[in-house]
């Protein structure tokens, strides 16, 4: 995967860890500080004790790194000069990574068949399976309300991760939460169930469960699987041949996470059973399958508990953060009517932030400073991490282009003559050239660039990925036509085929697959690396989030997500987000360039 920084020389000191400014303590008024953080007094004993509760992920770092067996620190010539690589993953990474590939396995086991499920009617002789008849609209909706809700609970899993349990007790107690929806799910697609009425009530509560479920692993198991690799420092490698090469963290990043979202894929290949079981056989096997791989989703994760880099909680600072940002709201527009505005070095006004630090607060009526909890270097990041979050400003448009896999270009394809293939199991092609590319960008397209000295910033990469997501549904704007204008039925298909091979819907998501591969993975990447290390599951959260945001656009689409006016819907999509690509470069392309600048200071 890559991720947040540019891939070219990122120089750091020998002696001047890149994680300094995440373990820099803060400074209060009141002696007090916010979750994660510790008070600076040199002279405070409680300094001692808090570095002993500081993230064991961060351990290595405080103590200034370390050297293995035929390793070496780089000299400065080295560290700009050299072409990074990546070290390799640690095990207990995989082992995370092997429990996302069950989750994943699970998710998209469920989710990729509900959009017949729901559509269509139970054993209707000549139609697609099905068990609701609710029509293309209804099953639209769920799937829509359903991507919604399993990307809004993210946010509340990471505060309770951040405040009480840690990563590891939160991902292990939610799944047992999703293990209790996948139970429901597929007692209720039981036949006796489902011509009882059952079937929908039964959804509806499921996709409750397992949306709270998939998030609580969400918004945790990805930075974990980042935290289990502890090098901090560039360092040199001597191998059994004599060669030496840079090992760089980033670039090590980069590769954890590039397989990480390989596994995520490989797991969603499930589709492929499920859409098979429920085609050749019924619904209620097509659900137990990815029930069961769940139960071996828990155990392997458990499994590993005595392996792994555990953060342990430090207490959520997002309500410290929302009062931060409301303290130097409220002091700016003080500062402004009293006159007292904040320059910089070069004359400028600050921004409104600059505010909440302490140093310039404004003196209160009563001679007194306002207490707060937090410090001028909090403020700094919390600043940062809010510069990287507006990147994700774009991307729910991308996540209404891409939720279309899940429910009407599988609607479209059952619209085509797929013959004897269940038209649900074409939105796994999409998953086989994300297994098919991604090893091929991580080992031979990326270190090729690095070698010939191209860096592919973050923000280009999203822009690539954009474009792509916008051709993706031009594609299926111009398939959608072609079905409209072939027989026997024409613009009214309805639950029967018409003369067109479902096969010419491929490119479009080929298209999809790459564009995941640019913005995507990207995005994960840009939310671990540009947060403070005590933020990141909040940052990850939020970029989760932006995919609530997809699904309220997508609510929009509804009622133009039936035939015959389905060519709208693609074809507004594209138009949407091929206006929102070229925003998006317009408004953040000076990011690379100062990324750039960094990596070489």
């Amino acid at each position: 995967m890559v991720f947040g920084f540019s891939r070219g020389a990122s120089k750091q000191h020998p002696h001047n860890s890149a994680q300094d400014d995440d373990r820099s303590s803060l400074r209060t008024v009141k002696n007090a500080a916010p979750p994660g953080y510790a008070d600076d007094d040199d002279n405070n004993e409680k300094e001692l004790d808090s570095k002993k509760s500081i993230d064991v992920a961060y351990q290595d770092v405080l103590d200034d790194d370390f050297l293995k067996e035929n390793e070496r620190w780089p000299t400065a010539e080295e560290e700009a000069t050299w072409v990074r690589q990546a070290d390799h993953v640690p095990r207990r990474a995989f082992l995370i990574i092997v429990t996302e590939f069950c989750e994943r396995f699970t998710y998209y086991g469920v989710s990729g068949i509900f959009q017949n499920y729901i559509q269509n009617g139970y054993k209707v002789p000549n139609s697609n399976p099905g068990a609701i008849d609710g029509g293309k609209q209804m099953a639209t909706g769920l799937g829509n309300f359903f991507q919604f809700w399993c990307y809004i609970t993210p946010i509340f899993a990471a505060i309770i991760a951040d405040q009480w349990w840690g990563k590891y007790k939160t991902i292990l107690v939610f799944a047992i939460v999703y293990l209790v929806g996948d139970l429901i799910l597929t007692l209720t697609s039981l036949p006796s169930s489902i011509r009882h009425g059952g079937a929908l009530p039964g959804l509806v509560i499921s996709m409750i469960i397992i949306g709270l479920g998939t998030g609580g692993i969400k918004s945790n198991v990805s930075p974990m699987v980042a935290e289990q690799y502890q090098r901090s420092r560039p360092f040199v490698r001597r191998l059994k041949n004599g060669k030496e090469i840079l090992i760089d963290r980033e670039t090590t990043i980069q590769s954890i996470f590039n397989w990480f979202y390989w596994a995520i894929n490989v797991g969603s290949l499930s589709a492929i059973a499920t859409s098979e079981l429920e085609h050749n056989v019924d619904f209620w096997p097509a659900y137990l399958l990815p029930t069961l791989m769940f139960v071996i989703c828990i155990v392997v994760f458990w499994l590993g508990r005595n392996k792994y880099v555990r953060s342990p909680p430090t207490g959520s600072i997002l309500v410290v953060a929302f009062q931060c940002l409301f303290t130097g709201f409220r002091q700016s527009r003080k500062a402004k009517k009293a006159g007292h505005l904040i320059l910089d070095d070069q004359g400028k006004k600050v921004g409104w932030m600059e505010y909440a630090k302490p140093s310039n607060m404004m003196i209160e009526e009563d001679g007194a400073a306002k207490p707060v909890v937090w410090n001028d270097n909090f403020v700094d990041e919390l600043h940062r991490t809010l510069r990287a979050c507006k990147v994700f400003l774009f991307f729910p448009v991308y996540w209404l282009c891409y939720g279309q896999i899940t429910n009407n270009l599988v609607s479209q394809a059952g619209e085509m003559n797929s013959g004897s293939v269940p038209n649900d199991i074409m939105q796994n092609i999409d998953p086989l050239f994300l297994i098919v590319f991604i090893p091929i960008f991580d080992k031979l397209v990326y270190p090729g660039l690095r070698r010939c000295g191209l860096v592919i910033g973050p923000v280009m990469r999203i822009f690539i990925g954009f474009l792509l997501a916008a051709i993706a549904m031009a594609y299926a704007a111009i398939v959608q036509h072609l079905i409209y204008n072939s027989g026997p039925h024409y613009d009214h298909p309805g639950s029967d085929h018409n003369d067109i091979s479902a096969a010419i819907q491929i490119p479009a998501y080929a298209f999809i697959a790459w564009s995941e591969i640019f913005a995507s993975i990207t995005g994960l990447e840009y939310a671990y690396t540009r947060a403070p290390h005590n933020m990141k599951s909040i940052v990850m959260s939020i970029f989760l989030f932006t995919n609530c945001g997809g699904a309220i656009l997508a609510f929009a689409f509804n009622p133009i997500s039936a035939d015959p006016r389905l060519v709208e819907n693609f074809a507004i999509a594209a138009g949407l987000m091929g206006g929102f690509a070229f925003l998006f470069f317009f408004c953040f392309f000076k990011y690379d360039r100062k990324d750039k600048q960094t990596s070489n200071c």
